[in-house]
Parts: structure tokens; C-alpha cells; sequence
């Protein structure tokens, strides 16, 4: 099969939008990405995947440490911040002494445990460290567009 059709049929798959940061001597690294979820509760794991063109990758490797920020509805600046269109500058909270996103829905501070190269991406299987939430709803992203949560009434 070719890419697109790969692709396509992976963008039908809704997901949230998810900003990961790391740092490297006081700088602080970021990029968007939806390939995110929780591996274990028992250690607590959860797991990202960086493809090997990233620049990210590098740095994350290197820092042996990562945050993933579940961006909020309202905060799709960031997501497109961190994907290569650089809006304002951004300031950043701290969780674990590492750098999050002020108003994310979830922030997950993660020490990496293991790394596993499979394709063009590698695994990063974090150990979480530390999580802070916020009531909000969620920026999600499902066929190359980002969308909004809707209340789907029950059959009564």
C-alpha cells in the first residue's frame, strides 16, 4: 500500500493533541505530536514515539527526560507553535523540574526508562514522575483538522 493511503486511514483514528517538551542546558525543546498513551499503572508508564527526522529526537535523547502536555481546546497556538509555525513567545510552568505548557488539560512529567527503535520511530517509555490537571476540554485532531468535543445527548 502506498503512504497516503497509510495515512488516510490512520487520520481516521481521533486523537488529542498532545505538545512534548524537553530541556537541554537550560533550553527548552518542544514539538506536537499524537503519539502518546499509557503503557502501565503498575510502574506508571506511558510511552511517546519521535520519528527519526525530528529534531526532537536528539534532544529528548539526550535529556533523558520529557513532559507531554494534553493541550486544552483553546490552545491550539500551541499546537501549531510547536509543529513549525512559531507564534509568541511562551512561557513555561514547571512540573518535576521540567518545563510544561500553562494550561494544559494534563501535564505528565516523565524520566525515560527504556527506548526502542521500531520503523522510522523510536519509543520512549517514560516513568512518570508527576502529573498536574486542569477542568477543561480537550483539542483534538481526526482527519487532518482540529475539532472540538460535542455532548451527544443519550437515547432516552
Amino acid at each position: 500500500m502506498d503512504d497516503r493511503l497509510f495515512r488516510d486511514a490512520m487520520g481516521k483514528f481521533a486523537t488529542g493533541v498532545t505538545v512534548l517538551l524537553t530541556e537541554n542546558d537550560g533550553e527548552v525543546h518542544g514539538m506536537t505530536a499524537n503519539g502518546f498513551m499509557s503503557v502501565s499503572l503498575d510502574p506508571k508508564l506511558v510511552v511517546i514515539s519521535i520519528g527519526h527526522k525530528a529534531k526532537f529526537l536528539e534532544k529528548v535523547s539526550r535529556a533523558k527526560t520529557y513532559t507531554v502536555n494534553i493541550l486544552a481546546a483553546d490552545q491550539e497556538a500551541y499546537s501549531r507553535h510547536f509543529a513549525g509555525r512559531p507564534g509568541e513567545d511562551i512561557t513555561f510552568d514547571r512540573l518535576a523540574d521540567q518545563p510544561v505548557l500553562r494550561g494544559a488539560i494534563a501535564q505528565v512529567a516523565c524520566d525515560i526508562v527504556a527506548e526502542h527503535i521500531e520503523g522510522d520511530h523510536t519509543l520512549f517509555i517514560g516513568k512518570v514522575k508527576d502529573i498536574h490537571l486542569t477542568d477543561g476540554e480537550p483539542l483534538l485532531f481526526f482527519g487532518g483538522q482540529y475539532r472540538q468535543l460535542q455532548t451527544v445527548p443519550a437515547n432516552v
